[in-house]
């Protein structure tokens, strides 16, 4: 099996593993009811709308 002949340093490491471990921003669409940001597949806060019905009572 290969074996490193230098050690690697911690920052080396740690910039390497950061590259990978970028948070992406969830997706937003829009409500096609009251035009308010919501995730895509999900009920609308704002409204309740949900697949042209009323899914959820707000008050």
């Amino acid at each position: 099996m290969a074996v490193p002949k230098k050690k690697k340093s911690k920052a080396k490491t740690h910039s390497r593993k950061s590259a990978n471990m970028r948070v992406a921003l969830p997706s937003r669409s829009v409500c096609p009811r009251c035009g308010a940001a919501k995730k895509p597949h999900v009920v609308c806060g704002g409204c309740g709308w949900y697949k042209g019905r009323t899914a959820v009572e707000v008050a």
